[in-house]
């Protein structure tokens, strides 16, 4: 008798709830700029080759290396020969002009006086005393040549003497000159190969320079992209949310049979005209309604009878 008045339950149903947040449009087509931001970031982006100074460096790099290499093996040739040579055989190279220069030149200067000058005069005090070509003429001859003989060696040994000093100390100036000459060859060197690795320094620092400038310039799209995802931080997005149910409200019926009869004889009354006491209204199976007085009321307390 419930099903009557009230009408059954809805057959039970699973129901799905679905929840999705969502954000203001303003701020999807925010996240959207970034990401389409950061993906161009990506392709523009990359890493900064080496510059042109740089470049320039490396290929100066192996000459600059041995640098100064020229002056070093000069150098070392001179303070070779500077150690392997001693006074004595550098006095030489000094002792043989000066023997032939003034040595010899002595003895050739004496000899000249003698046959020009001593040996004339010995002879004419010989005639003059009557003892030319006697043995006492040849005596005094000899002893006058003798004399002059040994004064000539002695002043000859007192020149090679003083010239000996003189191309010792010349031969030891010409040692140290040596020396410091391969000292200053060796220094040279070492400047040369200073000044060219502080070159090539410089080249490689504004090298840098240029490449880390170059990488700023590959990285700032990244960099802006980046600033621009932090416009919004810190900010508080205001989301909604859409949910979706999917199945009968709680307590929920169908129609009743009597509510349907009632619906059905509701919209057959809208049709008809006002119902009077005392009459009837049947209906003829597969018949059609007919507005006579005998059938156009219905009798108060009466039943709705259906004839076939």
């Amino acid at each position: 008798m419930a099903g009557l008045f009230q009408g059954d339950p809805l057959p039970d149903v699973t129901k799905a709830t679905s929840q999705q947040a969502t954000a203001p449009e303003f701020y999807t087509n925010y996240l959207q700029d970034i990401a389409n931001l950061g993906q161009n970031a990506v392709q523009q982006g990359g890493v900064a080759g080496f510059s042109p100074l740089q470049q320039q460096a490396f290929q100066m790099a192996p000459d600059i290396a041995f640098s100064g290499a020229g002056s070093m093996g000069a150098a070392s040739q001179l303070m070779g020969q500077a150690g392997a040579t001693t006074v004595p055989d550098v006095i030489a190279d000094y002792m043989n002009p000066y023997t032939m220069g003034v040595v010899d030149e002595m003895g050739r200067l004496q000899q000249r006086n003698i046959q020009e000058n001593v040996l004339p005069n010995l002879g004419g005090a010989a005639i003059g005393s009557g003892q030319f070509g006697s043995r006492r003429q040849q005596q005094i001859t000899g002893n006058v040549l003798r004399d002059m003989q040994s004064n000539l060696l002695g002043q000859q040994m007192g020149a090679l003497q003083q010239g000996y000093g003189q191309a010792g100390q010349f031969a030891q100036q010409d040692l140290t000159r040596a020396l410091q000459a391969g000292q200053g060859f060796e220094n040279l060197g070492q400047s040369q190969q200073r000044l060219g690795l502080s070159g090539l320094g410089a080249l490689s620092t504004y090298g840098g320079q240029q490449q880390a400038q170059g990488q700023k310039m590959l990285d700032y799209p990244m960099a802006q992209t980046q600033a621009f995802s932090q416009l919004m931080r810190g900010y508080q997005i205001p989301t909604g949310q859409v949910t979706q149910e999917v199945g009968p409200q709680s307590g929920a019926y169908s129609n009743s049979p009597l509510s349907q009869i009632a619906g059905l004889l509701t919209g057959l009354g809208a049709f008809m005209p006002k119902s009077k006491d005392g009459g009837a209204i049947t209906m003829k199976h597969g018949g059609k309604a007919h507005r006579s007085k005998a059938h156009a009321y219905l009798a108060r307390g009466g039943s709705i009878k259906m004839a076939r």
